[in-house]
């Protein structure tokens, strides 16, 4: 499972309303891929078709999609959004890492 924060969800459906996509049956893709200077990276976009293998959530009335090599990585994750004096974005708060790069772009297990 993958939880969305309050302020996260605000920011979700802002993004989404002003690039087209309806929250109610659309998407926010949540992934790992490598890179980054901890070796994995995170990846949020939004979708509008899912995969048959993909795992599919509902939190805090956002609908998340992750593939399945990247849930094994992202279980128990919160997305967050953070507006602070280290940048304005997306933030993953993933229990499941041992070492992340200064600012919080990759991670590793």
């Amino acid at each position: 499972m993958i939880k969305v924060s309050d302020i996260a969800k605000k920011k979700v459906i802002e993004l989404m309303t002003e690039e087209g996509y309806d929250v109610v049956n659309d998407f926010v893709r949540v992934g790992v891929k490598s890179g980054g200077c901890s070796g994995l990276s995170y990846d949020l976009k939004f979708d509008k078709e899912k995969a048959a293998e993909d795992k599919v959530f509902e939190d805090n009335g956002i609908h998340i999609v992750v593939d399945k090599k990247s849930f094994l990585y992202l279980a128990g994750t919160i997305l967050e959004y953070s507006g602070g004096l280290n940048g304005t974005g997306f933030v993953f708060n993933n229990p499941n890492t041992n070492r992340t790069c200064g600012c919080g772009e990759s991670f590793s297990l």
